[in-house]
């Protein structure tokens, strides 16, 4: 809580590990969107080995979130497997980040100007191990949940958002694309290396759910999972060697932006996140930080989505949203 206020008496570097606790199951995201920011008011130039294991960090911890997004929806509506299913490969993803970073969730791996360490000498191979694991699992768990009569029809056709008043409440993330928009910032404005990487931007078609309710935003997130395995295979394939290389060759030792202000967002697990950023050119500490969350944006719209719904129906479309509240009350 806090986090804005927090920002006006901490050092640029030092907002970092507060962004992990933002939305902490998806810290990788938060710390690269704010150091984004930073970076563009630097006009700093990153070595291409960072960017890329940046985006590898980044879609493992996209998989992990939407693990648990999948996981306790399914228990929100009666189903107690596919949570245990979902966490059990979470377990792999976590290990692997805190191999990388030295620790589950709260990372502080993703620092300005580059990472706090190289991953470690055998990441890549551990990495591709997790990838050819997971891409059969990740096609079980969507049989699992879209073959399930019950869970069909506790979604199918509830909490329905229309495109064009998803828009005008700012959804983004799969909140947006749930709703036919086949809007991603990592395609549409695309930021590091993403636009090298070859992926498709899923969005439901109408045949198997209604455009816009809560089955399509479960499947949108379903869907994503392999697009990143497909992203992380392409970064392990494309990623230069780690001869002569430095995670922290450009990461400034004291950080005074120039005057002026900058706003930088990424597409993150939940949808935008977005800073603003402003420097009065003198201070260690920016002016003004403020965080642009879309877990506060999609659960605004609440008020739309349960008209006219049932009262049980309720715990579909919350649990649709997939909100984390460390990113609400900011």
């Amino acid at each position: 809580r806090c986090f804005e206020k927090h920002c006006e008496v901490v050092d640029y570097p030092g907002i970092v590990p507060y962004t992990d606790r933002m939305d902490y199951l998806a810290g990788m995201n938060s710390e690269w969107a704010y150091c984004l920011a930073v970076e563009k008011l630097l006009d700093l130039e990153l070595p291409r080995r960072v960017e890329f294991i940046r985006v590898i960090v980044s879609e493992l911890n996209r998989i992990a979130s939407h693990l648990v997004a999948i996981g306790t929806y399914a228990i929100d509506l009666g189903a107690f497997t596919p949570f245990l299913f979902c966490f059990r490969d979470r377990e792999h993803i976590l290990s692997l980040l805190e191999w990388a970073s030295g620790a589950r969730m709260l990372y502080n791996y993703i620092w300005i100007g580059g990472l706090a360490y190289d991953v470690p000498a055998d990441f890549n191979k551990r990495v591709k191990e997790f990838v050819d694991y997971f891409r059969p699992k990740a096609v079980e768990l969507y049989q699992l949940l879209t073959e399930n009569e019950i869970f069909v029809k506790r979604t199918k056709g509830i909490g329905i958002m229309p495109a064009d008043v998803a828009i005008n409440y700012g959804w983004s993330g799969p909140m947006l694309r749930g709703s036919g928009v086949q809007w991603d910032l990592r395609r549409n404005d695309p930021y590091s290396v993403y636009p090298e990487l070859d992926f498709k931007v899923p969005i439901p078609d109408g045949k198997f759910s209604d455009v816009g309710d809560c089955l399509s935003r479960h499947l949108v997130r379903a869907l994503e999972m392999d697009e990143s395995l497909s992203i992380i295979e392409q970064c392990l394939e494309k990623m230069p060697g780690s001869e002569g290389f430095n995670p922290r060759a450009a990461v400034p030792k004291r950080v005074r932006a120039k005057a002026g202000e900058v706003y930088c967002r990424a597409e993150n697990p939940r949808g935008e996140l977005g800073f603003y950023i402003q420097s009065d050119g003198k201070s260690t500490k920016p002016l003004r930080c403020k965080a642009r969350s879309s877990c506060f944006v999609n659960l605004s719209a609440m008020k739309d989505l349960s008209k006219g719904q049932l009262i049980p129906d309720l715990v579909a479309i919350i649990g649709s949203i997939d909100i984390v509240l460390g990113e609400v009350d900011r």
